[in-house]
């Protein structure tokens, strides 16, 4: 590609007037420069290209985030078209200023895979009070009581409340996410490996309480207004999150040793047995199992959220904790033969609707790693 070519194309790109194709030609051209002195100055420095970038990228979140959310999956195909294109790109112009372009590694093929690795899907478990079992799962739909599926989500009306309000758990497994709607109108987004317990119904002027009892969830709490000033509560592991009318996000996991509350909208309180924050909009508690602090620190919401959105984000993240990231979406195991591999960061922007092979061959190709193989249906790094 000529340089001139390149820039129309990238101006076009900005513009999001570009199909996959022509944003595959501009990584490649752009992969073509491998040190910071082969970069042609005509082109502009590769800072401000890479903040044109995560502009975009960011626009494009946090303005879907101010649409009215319908009774739906994650995300829609026309954001999630959208947010993939700004991925694409975003990806190898963002990483590339962390590569030791010095000692470049060997790039070996990777082993074929015996078995596919599937992407994840909208699936889950329903438990109801009685301990039976419900599949939740695309193309099977499901009516009990105040409860009604499609198998893609699942919502409660708040019509014909029992006499005595019974708790159902919703249960997302490695490779799943699902999106659920609470009786009093709240909407919660589950990631995978998570489980939500909760009352099927709930009584205006008593606090509304559910229980992540492990992993992450997006809450769009319905304002206390609209319940006789009724407040919400989530209790996880560890600390309480009281709101009166939000939108946060929890991250809990059981493999993980704190536990992340990130607010995007309105005010919560965060509490464990012996401290309690305030939090205001961008901001982050971090309550750690070994000492019980609760730190509180601003952040980028839309990396902390973007996984709602299909997006995997990751911002000077260590790979050890990326491949738990993509274990939990792929539902397979992935290790290191070098444990000190783990501790490598990585920066980029990637999309859950890419098989796991793509992934791990985009961050092997910009010499993050050497290889890796599958072997006893995991994953193994190199």
């Amino acid at each position: 590609m000529k340089k001139e070519d390149f820039i129309v194309l990238l101006n076009r790109y900005l513009s999001g007037d570009t199909n996959l194709e022509e944003n595959n030609k501009l990584l490649n051209y752009y992969q073509s420069f491998q040190t910071d002195e082969e970069w042609d100055d005509a082109l502009g420095s590769k800072e401000e290209m890479e903040l044109k970038m995560r502009t975009r990228l960011q626009n494009a979140i946090l303005s879907d985030e101010n649409e009215v959310i319908p009774l739906k999956p994650f995300y829609t195909r026309t954001t999630f078209k959208l947010m993939a294109m700004a991925a694409s790109l975003l990806l190898l112009i963002s990483i590339s200023l962390f590569i030791n372009k010095t000692n470049p590694l060997k790039i070996e093929t990777p082993a074929v895979a015996h078995k596919e690795i599937l992407i994840g899907s909208d699936k889950a478990t329903l438990t109801l009070e009685d301990g039976s079992v419900v599949a939740l799962e695309k193309g099977k739909s499901y009516t009990q009581g105040n409860a009604s599926s499609n198998g893609e989500k699942l919502v409660y009306n708040s019509k014909g409340k029992p006499n005595a309000i019974a708790n159902n758990y919703l249960t997302i497994p490695r490779g799943g996410q699902f999106f659920v709607q609470l009786a009093d109108s709240t909407k919660v987004w589950l990631n995978s490996e998570s489980q939500l317990k909760y009352p099927v119904a709930f009584v205006d002027g008593e606090t509304r309480q559910v229980e992540l009892v492990y992993g992450e969830a997006y809450f769009e709490v319905s304002p206390s207004t609209k319940h006789k000033g009724s407040r919400f509560k989530v209790q996880t592991h560890g600390q309480n999150v009281e709101v009166i009318g939000t939108e946060f996000n929890i991250k809990a996991y059981r493999d993980e040793t704190t536990i992340y509350t990130t607010l995007v909208q309105g005010v919560v309180a965060v509490s464990n047995s012996s401290k309690k924050q305030i939090l205001t909009p961008n901001q982050q508690s971090r309550i750690t199992d070994y000492n019980g602090n609760i730190a509180v620190s601003e952040v980028d919401v839309y990396n902390e959220i973007s996984w709602r959105k299909g997006l995997f984000v990751f911002k000077g993240m260590p790979l050890k904790d990326i491949a738990r990231v993509l274990s939990r979406w792929y539902d397979t195991d992935i290790v290191f033969a070098d444990p000190a591999l783990g501790n490598v960061k990585f920066n980029g922007v990637l999309n859950k609707n890419q098989k796991l092979e793509e992934i791990l061959t985009t961050i092997k190709n910009i010499n993050f790693i050497n290889a890796y193989e599958k072997k006893d249906d995991k994953i193994i790094i190199k």
